[in-house]
């Protein structure tokens, strides 16, 4: 399909977030994004540069509100419709945002929640699709949920035997109906990845789509990767409940590339090139073969996401930080991915451990731990891309990446107990998948404090990141022995 002179794979759309440190300017994000094709994307919030950046882009947008609002909305029609206004008829009308729908919270019936947003979700939802009806927009705008997959199950293990969450039946009933009723569409969350994390037994191919794991047999239908069983699963769910034709959108789908072993570049080209020949030849489920909308998780990695879930949650792009290509894939019709242009970067130079510094240094592992505390250690991890590293190799990456947070900032390489030096020699390996980043300049140099005098930006590492890092650097060092 072309639109505009852009060539786009119907139905391909991407998820855009922008929990990072050094994020791409959005402009950039949008011509990225028309450039590969997609033609469809999701926010997680209505943030004016994206949106802005969106405008007469022929993107179209699903916006979303972020799950801590709901309360707010569930009990305030008139909260529901100043934000329908400041943030859907606004757009659509001042800056010509092609918006179609509005994603009413995220994942917000996810057990971990503790149904913190299970009692407000639905009347957030009501009162954001009468916001909509009352702006005049409830014919082209589409109130939905983004649902995680586990509001569905089966007691069988096997797809025909999908029904909705005993704990949540009658209110996803509700829900379900309610989407029906004003022609919007179920938005639903997949991961073949977290399968495969959750459970060291599952079997690996069958998180793929190349055909080869040994199919699970459902009467007449023999599946062989858990995205069409899973997906299955949800049909059968609706279909016991009465909704056999109610339209579904993919709203989250893709694999990671760093922070646990089953996440690199060579499984997520393979996801993803298999996803991406499905969506080209228009090949749906068993159950369902029309192909619904997806929506890809993620275009660009975050560096400033939580990692409760996992440190893979920092590694979901097709593209890293910078819109660089982290792996070839196969866009159909001779496209490929087109990396983004226009990106400027901070000085080429790294901040890493010195040559005379001694790896016996009481001061090391508490140098560590601050840079870590502050920057994005993912990458060091057990399994991923740097964690094979050596103590001193290990060292200086995690000075370079606080250096490298902290805008190359005068002093910023200095506050390591002089263990540390600045270098205009690339510290990284030719060939290796470890890479010691150069960040984005953003041109705000002088808005970022230095977090080594205040405790208020403590929002980067984890303690996960930090200990593995330290274990390593003494067990290499030989100070455990």
């Amino acid at each position: 399909m072309i639109i505009g002179g852009q060539l786009y794979v119907d139905g391909l759309g991407c998820n855009w977030g922008l929990q990072a440190t050094h994020p791409l300017s959005p402009d950039i994000v949008v011509q990225l994004m028309k450039d590969n094709g997609f033609n469809k994307v999701k926010l997680f919030e209505a943030d004016p540069g994206a949106m802005e950046a969106l405008g007469r882009s022929g993107i179209q947008v699903m916006v979303g509100i972020p799950n801590d609002m709901l309360a707010g909305l569930a009990s305030s029609v008139r909260a529901a419709e100043e934000w329908v206004q400041q943030n859907v008829s606004n757009y659509l009308s001042r800056r010509g945002v092609d918006i179609r729908y509005v994603a009413v919270g995220n994942e917000p019936f996810l057990k971990t929640y503790n149904n913190r947003f299970t009692q407000i979700t639905y009347p957030a939802l009501q009162n954001i699709q009468a916001a909509l009806i009352k702006a005049g927009l409830g014919r082209d705008v589409k109130a939905t949920v983004p649902l995680n997959a586990d509001v569905y199950q089966s007691d069988s293990g096997l797809p025909s035997g999908g029904n909705f969450r005993t704990d949540i039946h009658d209110l996803m009933v509700s829900i379900v109906k309610f989407l029906n009723d004003n022609g919007a569409p179920l938005t639903i969350n997949i991961y073949p990845f977290l399968s495969l994390y959750a459970d060291s037994h599952f079997p690996v191919d069958f998180a793929f789509f190349d055909g080869n794991a040994s199919p699970v047999v459902d009467g007449s239908i023999s599946y062989t990767n858990v995205f069409d069983a899973n997906y299955d699963t949800l049909i059968s769910a609706l279909e016991k409940n009465g909704f056999s034709n109610i339209p579904i959108i993919i709203g989250e789908v893709g694999w990671p590339t760093d922070g646990d072993p089953n996440a690199n570049r060579q499984l997520a080209r393979r996801f993803n090139q298999g996803l991406l020949n499905r969506i080209n030849q228009n090949r749906g489920t068993p159950r369902r073969p029309t192909l619904p909308d997806i929506y890809l998780f993620s275009l660009i990695d975050e560096d400033a996401k939580s990692i409760d879930p996992g440190n893979f949650e920092r590694h979901w792009g097709v593209f890293y930080f910078d819109g660089t290509i982290k792996y070839p894939l196969d866009l159909g019709r001779g496209r490929n991915l087109t990396a983004a242009k226009g990106v400027r970067y901070l000085a080429r130079q790294w901040c890493v451990m010195a040559p005379d510094a001694d790896l016996l240094n009481p001061n090391l592992a508490q140098s560590i731990n601050m840079a870590c505390t502050y920057a994005d250690c993912t990458s060091l991890g057990f399994g991923s891309s740097c964690g094979g590293l050596d103590a001193r190799s290990n060292a200086s990456y995690a000075f370079n990446m606080y250096y490298q947070t902290m805008n190359q900032r005068s002093g910023s390489c200095e506050q390591f107990h002089n263990l540390s030096i600045i270098t205009r020699i690339d510290p990284g390996f030719r060939d290796s998948s470890c890479r010691y980043e150069i960040m984005i300049d953003t041109g705000r140099h002088a808005q970022r404090r230095n977090p080594g005098t205040s405790s208020a930006g403590k929002t980067m590492a984890g303690s996960f990141v930090f200990w593995a890092v330290v274990v390593l650097v003494l067990i290499v060092c030989g100070c455990l022995n």
